[in-house]
């Protein structure tokens, strides 16, 4: 399997692959996973009823490139979760997450049994890191369940998938988060803090792109139906820094278009480029582009006192910029910015306080990604 390790999250589909291309159907045939071996983690407290856990018990559900590379290993350097458990249909990876991270048959699942996760103590979270396409689904069976959920970006398809995903969770009373790690990471923080408390003045125009060289044919990237198109994936990097840039919500689409320079690969309407107008109260814009044909990786904060300035704006090595105020630069490394993601996320969810980046945060982002397609299918202004 063809992997990258550019920052887009790569969740590459964890099921078996057939000519090079992806299938549902290799979901459901798998093989029953199971057994009966006892499983205590050293990283617990007493788990006896009227004690607390000192570490959430985290599920990974798909073991693609993102969970595989980047969430496993993040998770052995967290203080307030651990890997407890997996999802996925393939019984050779189940076999060697099993050896490689002592996990226990009993918190090794598959598609068919899924459900049965409601019976397991030892998990707490279930992290989704599966298609688009495929996110609704495993967010309200893990609520249903019983379990808070983590899911990754994009949150859906739909704003009406984020709402019920949303619904779900709060009807169980669990809590939800989407993964976007940059909202978690000290860079991003420290130029909204400028931002938010207008430091350098108001600000006055944004632009943000977000993209690279995507070699991939038959990936769900490229599968409209599970999710593909640049501005579900990218685009939502570009979005977010808009929106965060400029410390508001937009309030229109002014314009939009979509483009590819390969048509075999990005075909029946699917974006490869994505390049569009925002624009927010006071008349400030934000002018966006996002692609799978371009390495692109910035974010221009124009402010009435100075520019800040993020290159590269979204990387897992690190953001970093400057601003007049001075160098935005928290050195840190890879995969730090998943293990902060998941530790404030736990932390929150053993606090009973809000999350960092709840369900809603998703839900916001891919009303604007309706209104991005629907602006550049029209060729008109649209409202938000």
């Amino acid at each position: 399997m063809k992997t990258t390790n550019d920052p887009a999250t790569d969740k590459s589909l964890h099921v078996a692959e057939t000519s090079g291309v992806y299938t549902r159907r290799a979901f459901t045939k798998v093989l029953a996973i199971g057994g009966s071996s006892l499983f205590l983690s050293p990283l617990i407290a007493c788990a006896n009823k009227g004690f607390k856990k000192d570490k959430l018990g985290i599920a990974l559900v798909g073991l693609g490139y993102y969970s595989t590379d980047l969430l496993a290993p993040a998770l052995q350097q967290t203080k307030n979760c651990y890997l407890a458990g997996i999802v996925t249909g393939t019984p050779t990876k189940a076999e060697a997450w099993k050896q490689k991270y002592n996990l226990a048959d009993k918190n090794i699942y598959n598609y068919q049994n899924f459900h049965q996760i409601a019976d397991n103590d030892d998990i707490d979270v279930v992290y989704i890191v599966l298609p688009p396409s495929m996110h609704k689904e495993y967010v309200i069976k893990a609520a249903n369940a019983g379990k808070h959920v983590w899911c990754e970006k994009p949150m859906a398809i739909t704003a009406q998938e984020c709402q019920d995903m949303i619904d779900a969770c709060n009807k169980n009373k669990k809590k939800l988060a989407i993964g976007y790690r940059l909202q978690h990471e000290p860079n991003t923080q420290e130029y909204r803090r400028i931002i938010q408390n207008k430091l350098l003045g108001n600000v006055k125009k944004v632009r943000c792109e977000a993209g690279y060289v995507e070699g991939r044919t038959n990936h769900w990237k490229q599968n409209k139906a599970m999710g593909g198109g640049v501005l579900y994936d990218m685009g939502v990097y570009a979005i977010q820094g808009a929106r965060l840039g400029t410390g508001m919500e937009p309030i229109s689409i002014v314009s939009a278009t979509t483009s590819t320079t390969r048509p075999e690969i990005y075909k029946n309407g699917l974006d490869e480029t994505t390049i569009a107008t925002l624009e927010f109260n006071n008349g400030v814009l934000a002018d966006i582009k996002t692609s799978f044909g371009e390495n692109i990786n910035m974010l221009d904060i124009n402010c009435e006192k100075g520019l800040i300035k993020l290159s590269p704006y979204q990387s897992y090595t690190g953001a970093k910029g400057n601003s007049p105020l001075g160098d935005i630069n928290f050195a840190y490394q890879v995969p730090w910015q998943q293990a902060k993601q998941m530790d404030d996320d736990a932390l929150s969810i053993m606090q009973a306080k809000p999350m960092q980046v709840p369900g809603e945060e998703g839900l916001r982002d891919i009303r604007i990604v309706e209104a991005i397609y629907k602006s550049a299918s029209s060729g008109q202004q649209v409202k938000l």
